[in-house]
């Protein structure tokens, strides 16, 4: 292609541009002006000063040629007749000097007897220039000033972008992460898809008359990879992708955040489609009329603006707002409605398989030895973010080469995990050997309880190694991850809790510290099992308390309270009564365990760290507690013994092992008749359903269960809110 003749010129152009908006160019050109204005004033006045008595003396001596003299500076200019010299200085023939209002007479009289060729009396003259000048020299220097420190407190190169939009844009090519490289987060992929296609193909979508969604939020806590589905959203929607952070709208001057926001969108409509990803939108959208400053302040106008430009009169299709947040519950419900935010995707911690396939992806470009399996590592890390995945592959790979090793091993990868839960071993703390027994016995009463529970996780590691701030810790790690809790696991977590403190009593009967972590984890699952979840027959299925997400003008940052003071002391006896429970049954596991728990602790003080293998091995004689009695928020409530309906997996399960008992069981007597046995009991009030062949799912009633016999049947799981809802996929209790 032909180069452009008019290059070089556009060229000289934005260099001149970006000279004129420099930082530097108008504080220089004022020091250009005001140098000019005092070499000026320098110029205009080339004879030298001489003292007051020298100037009559020359008067009086007759060595004056002519003379002017200034009344309203009162100043007097020599010429001479000849050059004046002071020692070895000559000042020439030009010389003045000033004289007080006291001595004019003096002065005048020395003038008349001087015997002068010439003298004239010279008014004060004010130049227009002059004046102009140096009343807006200040003006303009403060002025300067003023709009220089504004530049640099906007964070902008140039003075004039004050106001203007901090976005970055990137193109197709940048950033270069891919759909690909996220992992764990299926649902908010295949939401984000969509967008993507409805970008590249619209026609698919409006011949049906679909509408894509004019806004898409992403929330959930943090570490989960909402900013990273923002920049795989970038890369691949190949339309200009623009970033910017919530808190870039916000600033100490009201309008300047609804400005930039104007301007974001404007640049962003002048691209036929295009996307805006708003990161921590909370810092921005939280909801009005609240904290401090009323309904004026900066914040509230930016949201404002926000609010008109994502869908106010002027319709704006082909831009798509991607925003992200950890705190939802704090936005502004216009934010929220339908119109704006369309779409709300949670992005939370990943599950087994989503775990597994995030670590692949970071183990990719690793040395991995071949023994090291992902999905036992997976398994591990239950509730683990991506972020903390990232985290354990990035230390094992730093702990490889710290001992200068070639291959990550499974030892790297274990020491990597326990690191990221806990922090780092601290080899420097040395305890007696009293302190590592109190330690030894305290998570080993964590263990023994937890494997003596019937609804309690399978313990996977105990260790008396110092690591951050705890002297030791017990891990506790289910087989699947689990997105709800019962009421039986809630009190077994309450006992292992107390485990570490009933052995101290028990072996040394003078415990401890270390259990005040292990006291406020059981306090705060009591609390919450008694205020949140119902479940306290005194209490009963009543919410106590309100979550207070504004903690301003009164609000502490905790629930308020909302109730009597005479609830308040029953709240509190229930508490101390589900702590006491537990810390009794605690006690009475140690005590018909205590063979046991002595063979623990002589193994960790032997072992300092013991896996899951050798730990059932010592716990293969624990003597299980009985299963815990069925329990009704209302003792007086009908009980019912009718068992739930069996799953179709369930169901066909059976059928499997119905077909391969006649290979493997006698025949029975040609006499005995055939009973054929009901899928599942059904209670009286519900009609039998009809007998159909198992091989066919459509007909099985299980498989598609009419919804309206069953208005209260349960959402998935992945629908139920999960607020106040504790993760149970993995716990631990540590003694520090």
């Amino acid at each position: 292609m032909a180069q452009n003749p008019n290059t070089p010129q556009k060229g000289s152009e934005g260099f001149l541009k970006k000279l004129i908006n420099g930082p530097w160019f108008w504080p220089g050109a004022a020091l250009v002006i005001m140098l000019a204005f005092l070499m000026a004033s320098f110029f205009t006045q080339p004879s030298r000063q001489v003292d007051t008595n020298v100037g009559l003396q020359l008067l009086n001596d007759h060595q004056v040629k002519s003379a002017k003299i200034y009344d309203g500076d009162q100043r007097v200019e020599l010429q001479l007749k000849d050059d004046y010299k002071k020692g070895n200085d000559n000042y020439g023939k030009s010389v003045r000097f000033y004289y007080v209002q006291p001595r004019g007479d003096e002065v005048a009289k020395a003038m008349e007897s001087a015997e002068l060729e010439s003298y004239t009396d010279q008014p004060v003259e004010h130049s227009f220039l002059g004046s102009l000048v140096s009343l807006l020299l200040p003006i303009l220097l403060f002025g300067v000033l003023f709009w220089f420190l504004m530049g640099r407190v906007g964070g902008g190169s140039s003075v004039m972008s004050f106001s203007k939009s901090r976005a970055k844009k990137f193109t197709k090519d940048k950033p270069d992460v891919r759909f690909s490289d996220v992992a764990g987060v299926d649902e908010a992929l295949a939401e984000l898809e969509e967008v993507r296609e409805f970008l590249a193909e619209p026609e698919k979508f409006t011949r049906l008359g679909a509408k894509i969604p004019k806004g898409v939020l992403l929330y959930g806590p943090p570490g989960t990879g909402k900013t990273l589905l923002a920049k795989a959203v970038a890369g691949e929607a190949g339309v200009p992708f623009y970033s910017i952070s919530g808190s870039d709208f916000v600033e100490m001057f009201v309008g300047v955040g609804a400005s930039r926001v104007r301007d974001l969108f404007k640049e962003a409509k002048s691209d036929p489609a295009a996307i805006v990803f708003v990161d921590e939108i909370d810092a921005v959208g939280r909801r009005r009329g609240v904290g401090m400053g009323g309904g004026n302040d900066e914040r509230e106008q930016t949201l404002n603006q926000l609010l008109v430009e994502m869908d106010g009169f002027d319709g704006n299709s082909n831009v798509i707002v991607i925003a992200a947040t950890n705190r939802p519950d704090v936005l502004d419900p216009a934010l929220l409605r339908p119109g704006r935010f369309d779409r709300q995707i949670g992005v939370d911690a990943p599950d087994m398989q989503g775990r597994e396939h995030i670590l692949r992806v970071h183990a990719a470009g690793k040395p991995i030895a071949n023994t090291v399996d992902l999905a036992q590592v997976a398994k591990r890390t239950p509730g683990f973010t991506g972020a903390d995945l990232a985290n354990v592959m990035n230390e094992a790979a730093l702990l490889t080469a710290r001992d200068n090793g070639n291959v990550i091993d499974d030892r790297a990868i274990d020491e990597a995990i326990d690191r990221v839960m806990a922090g780092p071993q601290r080899s420097s703390r040395i305890m007696n050997e009293h302190e590592r027994k109190v330690t030894a016995y305290h998570e080993g009463g964590h263990a023994l309880v937890a494997a003596a529970l019937r609804n309690s996780a399978p313990v996977t590691k105990i260790t008396i190694l110092p690591r951050g701030r705890a002297l030791g810790y017990t891990m506790v790690m289910p087989q699947d991850d689990k997105y709800s809790t019962t009421r039986h696991e809630l009190l077994d977590q309450m006992a292992y809790a107390m485990g570490g403190r009933a052995a101290e009593e028990i072996v040394f009967h003078d415990p401890s510290t270390g259990a005040s972590n292990d006291i406020q984890k059981a306090t705060d699952t009591a609390r919450k099992m008694v205020t949140d979840y119902g479940m306290s027959a005194v209490i009963g299925s009543v919410k106590l308390g309100g979550e207070d997400t504004e903690p301003f003008l009164g609000g502490g940052g905790a629930s308020a309270r909302n109730y009597s003071d005479e609830t308040a002391a029953k709240v509190d006896a229930e508490i101390r009564a589900l702590l006491e429970q537990a810390h009794d049954e605690a006690f009475q596991i140690l005590l018909e365990n205590r063979d046991i728990l002595d063979r623990l602790a002589f193994a960790l003080l032997e072992k300092e760290t013991l896996l899951e293998n050798e730990i059932a091995e010592i716990f293969k004689d624990v003597r299980k507690r009985p299963e815990r009695e069925h329990w009704y928020s209302k003792p007086t409530r009908e009980r019912t013994d009718i068992p739930p309906v069996k799953a179709p997996s369930e169901l066909a399960q059976e059928a499997q092992k119905a077909e391969e008992a006649p290979a493997e069981a006698p025949a029975a007597p040609a006499t005995a008749p055939t009973v054929p046995v009901a899928p599942a009991p059904v209670a009286p009030t519900q009609p039998l359903p009809p007998q159909v062949p198992l091989t066919d799912p459509d007909a099985d009633p299980t498989v598609a269960m009419p919804t309206q016999q069953y208005p209260n049947y349960p959402a998935p799981p992945a629908q139920r809110p999960e607020n106040g809802t504790p993760n149970q996929n993995g716990a631990e209790n540590e003694r520090g």
